[in-house]
């Protein structure tokens, strides 16, 4: 599975993100990315804050969130901005896209992936 999230440390791609770590034991041997703009840093520095044991990938020139089709334009607050559209997509071995879901909430991420490994 890869996911995209909009910012590392930010209250909606922490529950993200540890949502997707707590079910790491029941996904077998499927694989968690993490994907955002952040840089490598900031990435680490969330990785081990919050003991996330999968990857977490720097697109910092949004390339694969292009690739993926979820570099949007956003507004908040009246201000309109590129960005990450929180999206998680299940793959198979060879990159085929089995599973997409886009504009998904945090709190759904981890229960999308069960539901669809158990289909």
């Amino acid at each position: 599975m890869v996911f995209f999230y909009p910012k590392a440390s930010t209250p909606g791609c922490t529950q993200q993100a540890c949502a997707l770590r707590d079910i790491a034991g029941d996904i077998g041997d499927t694989q968690i990315i993490g994907v955002s703009p952040d840089k490598s840093a900031s990435q680490k520095k969330f990785a081990e804050k919050n003991s996330l044991r999968y990857p977490l990938l720097a697109d910092v020139d949004h390339q694969l969130a292009e690739a993926f089709g979820v570099w949007k334009m956003k507004q908040l607050y009246g201000r309109s901005y590129m960005g990450i559209e929180r999206s998680a997509f299940l793959l198979d071995a060879d990159g085929t896209v089995l599973h997409a879901w886009y504009k998904i909430s945090p709190k759904d991420t981890p229960l999308k992936l069960l539901e669809a490994l158990r289909s």
